[in-house]
């Protein structure tokens, strides 16, 4: 199947045969669904924080923090956000030479109050010799739209969103990356006010990155009283995936095989290469200016104190465990622990005799943990938290997309469908052991929920292959909490005029 050249060019990405057959075969056969028992809500496996608990998980946080722990804030950065601005892109394409749409209306009506408009404004007067005031009076709106998009203007068409200028403030407009390290400062400080930040970037993009990093961050440690280090990676070569004709053969383009990235899923090789004690992870465009930031560190702080509280009991468990020093009551204790705390169901635990349930006790707990914030549903598209069965029967908190779940079942598609919250992309995780080694964070992806979608390639058609998404299948096999967050802390920028909204104001 494979040429001389093939292999070479494998070899180059570091990708080996046997991955690539394991594709194929993925293409030819698909992926199963999985079977879902129950939406999770807060009567079932979500938790809710009444105010007058609070206090017990923020004091857990800060004491942690005294301990001087490396704490990492990681945020997938290198989606470009094209897609931002697909109407105006439209815009230019359509025959149209005037804002004929209720979103174009909004977007130049609201246009002063874009945190860009500054620099939009000095780009039309560079090129066009009139600023945005003067070009909409005389109808010429596209010229403003090429000024935003295009390479000869402010090129935020081809930018990622962490580069793009989110928020004014009266010393000047904030990017979304700058938003980033000042929320680092504000909840992810440790005791020696150092404030770790890393940012997964493309590689034509991490030298912008780099330089706004080292041009803003002193700016914000001298603001906050901190010491940063920002760093950056880019998804590896060996987490891209091959490309599949109609037949499930490799897709060739000019001769040579076709890949495709894998996804964010490809980024739990990033996180596993990050040292670190506790790792905050949030999508770029999720910020907010500071005056809107006060539930948002109050929450990430609280899920924060919510993971140190289950880490130093599935701890004490372990070393428990290790020592030997238990009877059959602990045991019970632990399996509660499980089945009503991590809501870990194993209908067969009954039949184990007391050394076989040890060592499933032990086996569930001694995991990757994270506590995910999960937000009311009020509409939102997206995943959502559920109960799902795990390939050896037992029962646990996963993350689903719909395209995990079999929408053709009217029994599952009740239950995605009522869901009563849904995932904002807001988790804290902690991926060492008890003994304070690193877990090998590639041993924890369900390789069964990954995703095929239909592209095209020079005029043809091809399948391409994602990876499990980094907060879905790649977590899979991790101890998983939800906690209710409130809606104020998913303020996602998925259209330009998101900008607009209050929260960004």
């Amino acid at each position: 199947m494979f040429t001389q050249t093939d292999i070479q060019q494998l070899q180059a990405k570091g990708i080996s045969t046997a991955k690539i057959e394991e594709q194929l075969k993925a293409f030819a056969e698909g992926f199963p669904f999985l079977p879902v028992q129950a939406s999770a809500s807060v009567e079932k496996g979500i938790k809710k924080i009444p105010e007058n608990e609070q206090n017990y998980f923020l004091e857990k946080w800060e004491s942690y923090l005294g301990k001087n722990r490396k704490i990492v804030k990681f945020t997938p950065a290198s989606g470009a956000a094209s897609r931002m601005f697909k109407a105006l892109f439209e815009f230019l394409d359509s025959d149209s030479d005037a804002p004929d749409s209720a979103f174009l209306k909004t977007f130049f009506g609201g246009l002063p109050h874009f945190a860009f408009y500054q620099d939009l404004n000095e780009s039309c007067l560079k090129n066009e010799g009139k600023d945005c005031p003067s070009l909409i009076v005389a109808g010429e709106y596209k010229k403003i739209v090429e000024n935003l998009l295009a390479e000869r203007g402010l090129n935020y068409g081809q930018l990622p969103k962490g580069l793009l200028l989110f928020h004014n403030y009266p010393e000047g407009a904030r990017t979304a990356m700058e938003e980033h390290l000042v929320e680092g400062a504000l909840y992810a400080c440790n005791a020696a006010k150092q404030v770790n930040i890393h940012f997964t970037v493309s590689p034509e993009h991490r030298e912008l990155f780099r330089s706004l990093a080292e041009r803003k961050s002193p700016v914000y440690a001298k603001k906050f009283g901190v010491k940063f280090d920002v760093s950056f990676s880019e998804q590896k070569p060996s987490t891209d995936t091959i490309a599949a004709d109609a037949d499930n053969q490799p897709f060739r383009d000019k001769g040579r095989l076709l890949f495709r990235p894998g996804g964010h899923g490809a980024l739990i090789e990033n996180l596993n290469d990050i040292d670190a004690d506790v790792v905050f992870i949030k999508n770029v465009d999720n910020v907010v200016p500071d005056s809107f930031k006060q539930p948002t560190v109050l929450y990430k702080q609280l899920i924060a104190g919510v993971l140190i509280d289950f880490q130093q009991k599935i701890f004490g468990y372990l070393q428990t465990i290790d020592s030997g020093k238990y009877d059959r009551e602990k045991l019970v204790e632990m399996l509660y622990f499980l089945q009503n705390e991590l809501c870990i169901k194993n209908p067969d635990t009954k039949f184990l005799e007391d050394a076989e349930l040890v060592l499933y006790i032990k086996s569930k707990l001694n995991r990757p943990l994270r506590v995910c914030g999960m937000v009311r549903n009020e509409g939102e598209p997206g995943g959502g938290p559920f109960l799902a069965v795990n390939a050896d029967g037992t029962v646990s908190p996963q993350i689903l997309e719909s395209s995990q779940i079999d929408l053709k079942d009217p029994e599952k598609k009740k239950l995605f469908d009522g869901g009563t919250h849904f995932n904002p992309v807001d988790l804290v995780c902690a991926p060492k052991n008890y003994r304070g080694e690193k877990f090998d964070l590639p041993l924890y992806v369900d390789k069964n929920t990954g995703f095929i979608s239909l592209k095209s390639k020079s005029g043809k058609d091809l399948k391409a292959l994602e990876l499990p998404g980094l907060w879905n299948g790649a977590m899979s096999d991790w101890n998983t909490v939800f906690v209710e967050v409130p809606i104020e802390t998913f303020n996602p920028v998925k259209t330009v005029n998101d900008l607009l909204r209050k929260e960004h104001q």
